[in-house]
């Protein structure tokens, strides 16, 4: 976020070398002079405040990455190794991806096609799903749903759900997703009793205190190796990541 104030002492620097006043043991009619000619001169130089803008904002930027990158070291056990998750892709995958949705998201829906095609135009990254609805009991039944899924038929039949309840319209009632299950060849009876499964809320409970402790607030959110990305990522955009993370490694 810009820092007026910052971005203003960052410009004093830039055009004042730091050695030429000394601005502590100045008079008041000394420090109104010098504002005055600070004054003028970055009137005369308004790049000189975009230069400073532009070197704070790069500063606030790499500042975030660094705790971004320390915060998912401190949590890369519950990020990357939780067995309450699905991995999708490649198991062995040289690249991890950790993604947090919510079925009734918009930008999570608009994500997940550009996600598969990811998967599918690489075959070495491993994808972990994270349940996280945030938004509302529809969201929370629908979670509910695709976790009870893992638990009673395993995950594949998950998968199917989850790659299905992206795509539905409509909204989501415990009638709506039983008549899913069954558009899916699924058992739907079999489903909503594991919907009471001590587990089902500890998933969802285990992954909001986690998006909390990274601070995580909305869906979709994304780990990329040690970094973070709160929000919607178009195709181009992940594969861009992931050959930097390469990159970095080689």
């Amino acid at each position: 976020m810009f820092k007026p104030l910052a971005a203003l002492g960052l410009a004093l620097s830039l055009a004042a070398p730091a050695a030429a006043t000394d601005l502590d043991n100045l008079s008041d009619a000394e420090r109104d002079a010098f504002r005055a000619e600070v004054r003028a001169y970055l009137l005369d130089n308004p790049e000189v405040l975009m230069e400073a803008i532009g070197v704070l904002e790069d500063r606030q930027a790499a500042a975030e990455g660094e705790r971004d990158a320390m915060m998912v070291a401190a949590n890369a056990n519950a990020l990357f190794s939780s067995a309450f998750d699905v991995v999708l892709g490649n198991p062995e995958g040289d690249i991890t991806i950790v993604e947090f949705m919510d079925y009734r998201c918009g930008y999570c829906r608009r994500a997940h096609p550009e996600v598969a095609d990811l998967l599918e135009f690489d075959d070495d990254i491993r994808l972990v799903v994270k349940e996280l609805p945030i938004l509302g009991e529809q969201s929370l039944l629908a979670s509910r749903f695709a976790i009870a899924t893992r638990i009673a038929l395993g995950d594949e039949a998950y998968i199917t759900v989850h790659d299905a309840l992206m795509e539905m319209r409509g909204d989501v009632t415990e009638p709506s997703l039983m008549a899913l299950a069954g558009e899916l060849g699924l058992d739907g009876a079999e489903i909503m009793a594991a919907m009471d499964d001590p587990l089902v809320m500890q998933t969802i409970e285990y992954n909001h205190g986690l998006a909390q402790t990274l601070g995580i607030s909305g869906t979709p959110s994304f780990v990329f190796g040690d970094q973070m990305v709160r929000g919607y990522v178009p195709l181009d955009g992940m594969q861009q990541i992931v050959a930097m993370l390469r990159a970095d490694t080689d």
